[in-house]
Parts: C-alpha cells; sequence; structure tokens
C-alpha cells in the first residue's frame, strides 16, 4: 500500500477513503491521531492492528460537532456542556456512557463508556464534517513509540500501513489531550493530565478528583488511554536529569567515564551551557509549555542519531508541568 500525503486541496479523496473504512492520519494540536470511522469495527481493528496496539486499551472518538456526542451517548451531564463550552475545540476528552450499538465495540474495549474530544484544528474538523462520522483517533505512531507531531514522524511509523496523511503542520500543544471521566459515582476525576490543567478544569465546574498516578492492574481494561502500558519510549534509553547545568554536566561527565555517547534534550539555556561536550542536542525553548510542544520531537530526533543514552531535563510536576512529566517518566529508564 502506498502512503499518500493529503492537503486541503484534496481532502476530499481523504474523506471518501475513511467512509469507505480505510485508515487515514489526521492532525490535531495535540499529536497526530490515526483516522477510522467510529461506528466500523472492521475499520478500528484496523487502526488497532496498523498500531500494533493492545486491544484492551481504548480508543478516543473525535467530532466535528457537539451533536455527534450528545446524540450518541445515554445522557448529557450539564457538566459536559459546560466543559465543552470551556474548552472545545481544544485537548480536552470527556468520558460518558454511551448508547448501545453505535459504535464498534472494540474501540471501548467493551466497556459501556466512550471517550469523546472535538480537536483543535481546522483541516480535522473539516475533515470530520465531510465524512459525516465521529473518527477514532489515537496516537499515529507505533505502540510503544514516541507520539508523532510532525507529517514526517507518521511517515517513518506508518508508511505503507495506512491510506494517507493529511499534512496540517507541526501540532501547536505537543503531548495528548487531558481525559476526564464524568461517569465516576464519586465525581470527576482526571484519568491522564495534559496541558488543560486540574486547576483550570475546577475554575470551571468546581473541585474535581485528579487520579493521574493512578495505574490499571494487568488484568483491568483501563477507561482512558495512557493508563496501562508503556508509552512513548524511543529505542535509546532516556534518563530524566532534575536540576539545571550542574546537574547536567554531572550526568554527563558519569556517562562518558563509563564510555558511553551522549544527547541532552533540555531548554535552550541548559543546552548553550554544556553542547561542546556532547554528541547530540535538542533545545527545547525556554519554557514548560514549549518542552511539552517538542517533547516527542526531541526524543524521535535524538534517538535517530544512535546515542547510548538521552538525558531528558525534568520540570516541576505542577501546572502544565504534571502532563510533560507524565509522558517522559514513561518514556524514561531512569529518573536521576
Amino acid at each position: 500500500m502506498e502512503t499518500q500525503i493529503f492537503t486541503k486541496e484534496n481532502l476530499d479523496i481523504a474523506a471518501k477513503a475513511l467512509q469507505q473504512g480505510e485508515i487515514v492520519s489526521f492532525p490535531t494540536e495535540t499529536v497526530y491521531g490515526l483516522g477510522a470511522i467510529a461506528t466500523s469495527q472492521e475499520a478500528v481493528l484496523k487502526v488497532f492492528e496498523a498500531k500494533g496496539r493492545p486491544s484492551d486499551n481504548p480508543l478516543i472518538v473525535h467530532i466535528s460537532d457537539i451533536q455527534q456526542m450528545t446524540s450518541t451517548v445515554e445522557e448529557v451531564p450539564e457538566i459536559a456542556l459546560t466543559l465543552a463550552k470551556a474548552f472545545w475545540p481544544g485537548p480536552l476528552t470527556m468520558i460518558l456512557k454511551a448508547k448501545p450499538g453505535i459504535y464498534a465495540p472494540a474501540l471501548s474495549a467493551g466497556l459501556p463508556t466512550v471517550s469523546f474530544r472535538m480537536p483543535n484544528h481546522p483541516l480535522t474538523l473539516e475533515l470530520i464534517t465531510k465524512v459525516g462520522i465521529p473518527l477514532v483517533g489515537p496516537s499515529a505512531n507505533l505502540s510503544t513509540k514516541p507520539s508523532p507531531t510532525k507529517v514526517q514522524h507518521v511517515f517513518e511509523d506508518m508508511n505503507g500501513r495506512i491510506r494517507g496523511i493529511v499534512d496540517g503542520g507541526s501540532s501547536t500543544v505537543g503531548v495528548e489531550s487531558t481525559v476526564i471521566d464524568l461517569t465516576n459515582e464519586e465525581g470527576p476525576v482526571i484519568l491522564r493530565p495534559g496541558v488543560i490543567t486540574k486547576e483550570q478544569i475546577e475554575s470551571v465546574i468546581g473541585p474535581i478528583q485528579s487520579s493521574v498516578t493512578t495505574k490499571t492492574g494487568e488484568r483491568e481494561i483501563p477507561k482512558s488511554p495512557g493508563m496501562k502500558y508503556r508509552h512513548y519510549a524511543p529505542k535509546t534509553p532516556v534518563l530524566v536529569v532534575e536540576g539545571a547545568v550542574e546537574s547536567f554536566t554531572k550526568a554527563i561527565q558519569e556517562a562518558q567515564n563509563n564510555g558511553k555517547t551522549v544527547g541532552i534534550m533540555a531548554q535552550n539555556a541548559i543546552v548553550d551551557a554544556v553542547e561542546s561536550r556532547v554528541k547530540g542536542i535538542y533545545k527545547m525553548g525556554t519554557s514548560v509549555d514549549d518542552m511539552n510542544r517538542s517533547l516527542f520531537d526531541a526524543l524521535r530526533t535524538l534517538d535517530h542519531l544512535e546515542l547510548d543514552i538521552i538525558l531528558a531535563q525534568g520540570a516541576p510536576e505542577e501546572g502544565v508541568g504534571i502532563a510533560y512529566m507524565n509522558r517522559l517518566k514513561k518514556a524514561a529508564s531512569t529518573v536521576l
């Protein structure tokens, strides 16, 4: 199969391919998604096959109109409408109880709940509207590899596996959406952190729970992606370095004393201070938002250099730093 690159000019062809049950990757503000019509069991199973994704890892349904959600769930809590008004289109996913018989059983791994998101990317909103059916959209990478934030990332993993990729440029957020479960009996709970923070959500709907450190057991089916399996890992071992230049200098020296070639991914000032001592560098900007945006590209870029180790800068686990560290720790072998 030849994987085609689609643009706005030939988006109708991408939409038709999806309607015919084929897989097309689409851009979002978070990461590129692997699209298939959410009502077709055959199409959804192709997504699992293309990714090599475990069948008990649920998928998120992407919509372009809120009625695509409200018409397919058992009930629409007022809190869901409040969150949608505040954060959609955007990187927030809501879990609700779905009406039976509408969505492909495989996308929810047999659970009665379905996750919904309205992505904030004009091409993908137009694509979903043209298809006329919501799309599943897990990250368009091979399972366990770093998520894709550029077309070339998707092409690296999916060339020959899928019908095409809609080129929407680089992702502007860079980490997957915040997931909030609205079916929890004890009240809304965050199951996966993202750049929409707990504090932002609470400013709209009041106090909520956060279970971002909770993992699903081996025999349990997770309600949300990111709760059970190792994610985001390049082939090269990743060590998280807490602290600034001094911490990196020490970690570089220790690795080199053991005969290892080193790459670093960190904010610009740290890279500028130590780049002459390492084989590979990636400047991640000047803020934690920048670090989120560049995280997966940094992991992929340094992984291509055939290093022995990647030293990655940590961030305070507060605000958007929670999402950054959640992804980085899943990619890492060690936190120093």
